[in-house]
């Protein structure tokens, strides 16, 4: 047995589906007990503020990032949003163009979303982020090799991209709403994590369904084992059809009640959306408000 299935085999996660959805239920069901405006003030700060779009260009992810910097003078009672998430070509562009403090650019690399491409250009992309700003960079877990079993060469890559960009934040997305079940995403994240994972996401937004509370909730139980077990923390990132405040307030109420308030600071918790920012916003302003 290898050290990635020693890992697996030590894991006491659940794997019932019944188990999580009932879990979560009662989770969501006091979840408005949380509701605050300080939360949501955290809830925005939290935020990864993405454009991928087949449309981007230089010019309209330089003004994205324009806007952010306007935010701190047009809104200077808040905290700005956590980080600006990009593809990987653009980093530069908002390297160039951040004059915010406080804001990590965040980019999307290694042949996302689909994972699907050769290592080599998977560690060249994250490595040619890196050099041009990023501070974190999501990639997506293979899962053809996870589904192949094929442990090892999947873990590999992983450390070997960790390896590359070095102190930048890896983000690895399990892609959950193709993973499915409890027992598959366990799976994932538990691998994940013994591959030098620095957070775990859920999903790209792109071709699979997003995030969900079931699959949230089972990685930040493993986030929490692993964290028993090696005393090393790894943050929590839900992406992908996380649109309201409400969504975001559930989120919230899993990871606090998972893993604690430790958890509960912009290094090991963040939101991946576009259109949260503007909900958060009019639920912070209590009127209707779209900024970005």
């Amino acid at each position: 047995m290898d050290r990635y299935q020693e890992a697996l085999a030590a894991s006491r996660v659940t794997e019932d589906d019944a188990f999580v959805k009932a879990e979560v239920k009662k989770i969501v069901e006091g979840s408005s007990k949380y509701a605050s405006p300080e939360v949501y003030r955290f809830l925005f700060s939290s935020i990864d503020l993405t454009t991928l779009s087949t449309e981007d260009s230089q010019k309209s992810v330089a003004a994205f990032t324009r806007r952010v910097n306007d935010f701190d003078n047009d809104y200077p009672q808040y905290k700005n949003v956590a980080a600006i998430c990009v593809y990987s070509n653009f980093a530069e562009v908002v390297n160039t163009n951040l004059d915010v403090e406080g804001v990590d650019i965040a980019v999307v690399a290694g042949g996302f979303p689909s994972s699907q491409t050769f290592t080599a250009v998977k560690v060249s992309d994250a490595a040619l982020a890196v050099a041009d700003g990023a501070d974190e960079v999501d990639i997506v877990m293979n899962v053809g090799m996870f589904l192949d079993e094929n442990y090892e060469d999947l873990c590999d890559e992983m450390i070997e991209i960790k390896h590359t960009i070095k102190d930048a934040k890896m983000k690895v997305i399990l892609e959950t709403g193709a993973l499915k079940t409890a027992a598959n995403i366990k799976k994932a994240s538990v691998l994940s994590l013994y591959s030098e994972a620095d957070f775990l996401k859920t999903s790209t937004g792109k071709i699979y369904p997003g995030a969900s509370l079931e699959a949230a909730y089972v990685m930040c139980q493993c986030i929490k084992e692993y964290f028993e077990k090696t005393g090393r923390k790894v943050g929590f990132k839900a992406a992908g059809g996380v649109r309201s405040s409400e969504d975001a307030l559930r989120y919230y109420a899993v990871v606090k009640e998972v893993l604690g308030d430790e958890w509960l600071t912009h290094d090991l918790f963040r939101l991946g959306a576009s259109s949260l920012a503007n909900s958060l916003l009019s639920t912070m302003e209590g009127k209707e408000t779209k900024y970005f």
